[in-house]
């Protein structure tokens, strides 16, 4: 049977397009930031410890020995930073181990002078520690650790998380706007080749390509409803234009030709004349068609029942009676009989003579696949996919009987107007087989 083909929506691919290109941007730009910000970031709060110290230097410079130690008391009280004498047996760890930290110690030395000590921890307590002398005196002073260091990966995210949510609705909001347009075709298309000619879009978009898109599609569907139009009034009146003539010869024969084989073989002629008008009115009939239950099994029998000459088909059911499907009533007794009747011309076994039908059916997820085979000779592999080419027939071997080439066209169309599908293939064991695809009824 035909394999379901899954494809990504075009609104979908639009989105995820859209969104590629913008988080790719977000990221982008995240790094652009990163790299921006890390020098200033760095000189910026060098600058500052600079800063504490001059001013702590300044402080200490203008004191004497007495009243340094207060001053060193009251500014550890009401600031948040430390002074403290450096003591030669003090440990300490060095602050500068990674590319910000380098910048920082560069920094405060170019400010500070190159004898700048930049410890990470003094005796255990960790903090920035820099250390810096006065006239000869050693000391420590600690600032606040949140002073300095790179912008936290926690705001980074946060940002992140931010522009991340903005991409994801936007490219909904652009992905939904450039394919409303294409949306609306679709379903008109569709309304169209489901026989629904009163589509109309909208001719006044503000986008030139759609707004010439929209009147075109228009415009084509007036020319298709006239097309439709036209076609109604022929089918309407090629049966009388048609059959009244032939009703006419057929009267003609009756009462003027004297010789019993003449007349049987005229009447033949007239009956095949009349039946292949049938076919051509089926073939060209509209695609109106109303779907409800079915009983499969019913109507397999009932179709079965117009083929009683048993010396040309014997047709078996194996369709369990509870088997139900979504379909016209009217138009899947119709494929039946075109089925049934292909059979009878070209389905009949070398041996006998004789057409032998085999109806069965399988049950595959909400589908129903009703099969139809015969066991004639089947047809050139090559020639499998015209079969449902109208006025086409296959080779020799199922040409012995007269028609119009439209039984196998009239079942395709009349399955896909059904919502199904149909399929044919040579049977594994000889004949040929056709499968007909319908939604299972609930």
């Amino acid at each position: 049977m035909a394999r379901n083909q899954v494809a990504l929506s075009l609104f979908w691919r639009t989105f995820f397009l859209i969104a590629l290109l913008l988080v790719g941007g977000v990221f982008a730009w995240m790094q652009t930031f990163r790299a921006l910000e890390f020098e200033p970031r760095a000189v910026q709060a060098a600058q500052q410890i600079a800063s504490l110290v001059n001013l702590a230097r300044s402080a200490l410079k203008a004191s004497d020995g007495i009243n340094r130690v207060a001053i060193i008391k009251q500014m550890t009280n009401l600031t948040s930073v430390k002074l403290a004498p450096r003591e030669p047996a003090d440990k300490w760890q060095p602050y500068e181990v990674d590319r910000f930290s380098r910048a920082i110690g560069a920094e405060l030395r170019s400010q500070l002078g190159p004898d700048t000590l930049v410890a990470s921890a003094v005796n255990g307590a960790q903090g920035l520690w820099v250390g810096f002398s006065i006239d000869a005196d050693p000391y420590w002073l600690q600032a606040e650790p949140t002073r300095v260091g790179p912008m936290a990966w926690s705001t980074l995210l946060l940002w992140g998380s931010i522009a991340l949510l903005a991409t994801i609705f936007g490219s909904a909001a652009i992905a939904r706007l450039i394919n409303q347009p294409l949306k609306e075709l679709s379903f008109a298309a569709s309304r169209i080749r489901e026989g629904e000619f009163d589509s109309h879009l909208d001719e006044n978009t503000l986008t030139s390509e759609i707004r010439q898109v929209n009147m075109g599609f228009n415009r084509m569907a007036r020319e298709l409803a006239k097309v439709e139009e036209d076609r109604a009034v022929m089918l309407a009146g090629i049966s009388h234009d048609l059959r009244t003539p032939l009703a006419r010869l057929r009267l003609e024969a009756e009462m003027s030709v004297e010789d019993e084989e003449a007349k049987r073989n005229m009447a033949l002629d007239i009956d095949q004349l009349d039946a292949i008008i049938d076919k051509f009115m089926d073939y060209a009939r509209p695609g109106d068609v109303r779907l409800v239950p079915v009983h499969l099994s019913s109507l397999v029998d009932r179709e079965m029942a117009a083929f009683r000459d048993t010396s040309q088909i014997r047709i078996t059911s194996r369709v369990a009676i509870d088997t139900k499907v979504m379909a016209d009533d009217i138009e899947l007794g119709r494929v039946l009989q075109n089925l049934f009747e292909n059979a009878r011309r070209y389905g009949r076994s070398t041996d006998t003579g004789i057409a032998r039908v085999l109806v069965s059916y399988a049950r595959t997820g909400p589908w129903v696949i009703l099969s139809v085979r015969d066991y004639g000779q089947g047809v050139d592999p090559k020639k499998l996919a015209q079969l449902t080419t109208p006025f086409f027939r296959g080779d020799a071997a199922r040409t012995a009987a007269t028609g119009a080439g439209l039984g196998l066209a009239i079942v395709e169309k009349a399955i896909q107007r059904m919502g199904g599908s149909f399929e044919i293939a040579n049977a594994a064991d000889g004949g040929l087989v056709a499968h007909v695809r319908l939604k299972k009824a609930p």
